[in-house]
């Protein structure tokens, strides 16, 4: 078991149990992790690669970030994914499989190699009303 890393004030902090996963990453200078919806979202290049998430099922393992166009081939590769049963875009591996850890590391290698199947772009924020630029009418 790994030991649990201390905060600035001596308490342990939170450990993700899928963190030796994006750890390989981590030293990639475009590597971003980002906390949502409960899990980490792993992004290289500006574009979401993977999802970690320690949930209950169906949230329990990681989420490839491809387009429905890659579904076939990746999973004939890679027999353990399947389609998200909510987020059907993404293929789900689940940590509950057999060859979890070893099926994860051969989809982290390939993310770090920048294999074109793995890696979606974020959609662009909306922007949101307010600030008006320009110069505002002078009330009469």
């Amino acid at each position: 078991m790994r030991p649990s890393p201390t905060s600035a004030f001596g308490r342990a902090a939170a450990v993700h149990p899928l963190q030796f996963l994006w750890e390989p990453l981590a030293d990639d200078p475009t590597f971003l992790l980002r906390p949502m919806f409960g899990g980490k979202a792993a992004y290289l290049d500006g574009r979401m690669v993977l999802y970690f998430c320690a949930k209950e099922e169906p949230w329990r393992g990681m989420l490839v970030g491809t387009g429905r166009g890659h579904h076939a081939v990746l999973r004939a590769e890679f027999p353990a994914l399947v389609p998200h049963p909510v987020l059907s875009k993404w293929l789900y591996l689940s940590e509950s499989h057999d060859d979890f850890e070893t099926v994860a590391a051969q989809l982290v290698r390939l993310a770090r190699a920048r294999d074109p199947r793995i890696g979606v772009a974020p959609r662009p924020k909306k922007r949101r009303g307010g600030a008006r630029t320009g110069p505002q009418p002078r009330p009469r």
